[in-house]
């Protein structure tokens, strides 16, 4: 699509300082608001610990006091992971016009497909990153016209990882049912149960000039249920606690998780939707590959009637998750 200036291209054409476009405001620059010289140590729970009722305890404890947390020992083959990885790589280091037969069309209402703005940026800012988005499962939601056909083992590739990812998932949001006092599937169910959506993301963030000016990823929540992220290993994260920015160190072969904000609603609040940002580098490329599992638009989400009482009431509307995306994406009040 014409006109839509990609970062990839920015970062080529700039090679000491960045277009006005992409400096942020102070109250935004990493640079003046991460808190130096301290790493925010996020929960790391190990799912093939014997004790499993401690696993379950902390996947619990840090979706309420954290909104994030890793899981190691996931059962995703490291080889799995690579693979997902090189052929997400390989995508962006096409020539631009072959990546360009992916972008998503400027009018169009669906996320998926390659680009580089995502949602309206109050400030008129950009953020430091182009994107990919593909619906991974299930089968009746995939347009394969968005998986890159010109990278040979690209589908295999991801329909391997995703094959694994159903079963870190399904243990993801079972506990997240028992913890909230419901039956093992209710969660599952009220976000679409095996209409849940897979959507994958892959975020490449070129090397910048000025990265204390810029960041890759805004300030936000995700909208999703979870997600469930695996990085390269260019650390660049970042999550908000007590109004204060601070690095998330995440560690080689774990996934992060994202409490999203569906997740937040379903709980009525006990869940919290954890509040984050990407920063970006000078000499290395960051890449990462979150999968949000959202519910199918036409889905009503709202705090779980099972969570709602007089003593406990509603904190959040029900709404179909295509009104709350459609919000969200627009900066229009919930």
């Amino acid at each position: 699509m014409e006109g839509e200036v990609r970062v990839q291209d920015v970062a080529l054409k700039h090679n000491d300082t960045i277009p006005q476009e992409f400096i942020r405001s102070e109250h935004e620059q990493p640079g003046i608001t991460t808190v130096h010289g301290a790493v925010l140590e996020v929960p790391v729970i190990d799912l093939k610990d014997p004790d499993q009722e401690k696993v379950h305890r902390s996947i619990v404890d840090a979706s309420q006091q954290w909104g994030m947390f890793q899981v190691v020992n996931h059962g995703i083959p490291g080889e799995v992971i690579r693979e997902l990885q090189e052929v997400g790589k390989m995508f962006f280091e096409l020539p631009q016009e072959e990546k360009e037969k992916y972008a998503k069309s400027p009018d169009s209402k669906d996320i998926q497909g390659y680009g580089s703005k995502l949602q309206k940026e109050l400030e008129g800012k950009k953020g430091w990153v182009d994107h990919l988005f593909h619906k991974i499962w299930p089968p009746s939601a995939i347009d394969y016209r968005f998986w890159p056909e010109n990278i040979p083992s690209y589908r295999e590739a991801n329909e391997e990882y995703r094959k694994y990812l159903h079963g870190v998932a399904d243990k993801l949001l079972k506990c997240l049912s028992l913890g909230l006092g419901l039956e093992e599937n209710d969660v599952k169910e009220a976000l679409g149960g095996d209409n849940l959506i897979y959507l994958l993301k892959i975020n490449y963030y070129p090397p910048c000039p000025q990265p204390e000016l810029a960041l890759g990823v805004v300030a936000h929540t995700d909208m999703s249920s979870i997600t469930l992220l695996v990085p390269n290993d260019v650390q660049g994260l970042q999550a908000s606690r007590d109004g204060h920015w601070y690095d998330v160190k995440y560690i080689p072969n774990a996934l992060v998780i994202h409490i999203g904000d569906q997740m937040e609603i379903l709980s009525n609040g006990k869940y919290k939707s954890v509040l984050h940002r990407t920063t970006v580098t000078k000499d290395k490329t960051r890449m990462s590959w979150p999968v949000f599992l959202e519910p199918p638009p036409d889905q009503e989400v709202g705090p779980h009637p099972k969570l709602v009482n007089e003593e406990n009431p509603a904190k959040f509307k029900t709404k179909k998750y295509s009104d709350y995306a459609y919000c969200k994406l627009n900066k229009i009040p919930q």
